[in-house]
């Protein structure tokens, strides 16, 4: 929630509980309809469209998300363009940590640092992000981009900012006259 404080902008966040004997958030468990109707909705939005990103999966702590190259993921000097690692980076290090934040919580990337190890001119990359700590406030996330032969690519890092009201999965679905499946079933399911 917004609140103005002087000129600036500050959050307040909820209180939710850590369950200590497990990494991250513990909120339920997920709704595999939920995450089915989020992936379409994702991989049919324009940003994926335009750089033909597919998420493939999205678990407890995990996301993997693929690009089969194409010409317009090239430089001019018929490689991949530099910035394809990043945005899929910052795609795969968001949606890792989704599952276990509360069902009115958003994120918004802080940073996303990116090490380069190799490029591509075809194939498929594939982005395989990892939860590293989902907290309160902060979100932290590692990718690891690689071929289809297992060579690494690329490596980043993702810090994300939880927040409550912004960048919620209604936003998603906002621009949708469809409803969204509950993200998280019931205790007697």
């Amino acid at each position: 929630m917004k609140q103005a404080r002087g000129d600036r902008p500050y959050f307040i966040f909820r209180q939710v509980q850590l369950d200590k004997s497990k990494r991250g958030l513990v909120m339920g468990t997920i709704n595999p309809l939920h995450i089915k109707e989020l992936i379409r909705l994702i991989n049919s939005s324009p940003f994926f469209r335009n750089l033909s990103m597919v998420i493939e999966t999205i678990e407890t702590g995990l996301c993997i998300i693929t690009i089969d190259i194409e010409e317009k993921h090239l430089s001019p000097y018929a490689a991949i363009q530099g910035g394809v690692y990043p945005a899929i980076i910052d795609a795969a290090a968001y949606w890792a940590p989704y599952p276990e934040l509360p069902e009115d919580v958003g994120l918004i990337t802080m940073d996303v640092s990116v090490n380069y190890t190799a490029s591509v001119k075809d194939g498929r990359i594939i982005a395989r992000g990892e939860r590293i700590k989902t907290g309160r406030t902060i979100c932290l996330s590692q990718v690891l981009v690689h071929d289809d032969e297992g060579k690494v690519l690329a490596q980043g890092t993702s810090k994300l900012l939880v927040t409550r009201g912004l960048q919620t999965i209604p936003h998603i679905t906002g621009y949708s006259a469809e409803s969204m499946p509950a993200k998280f079933l019931d205790d007697g399911e």
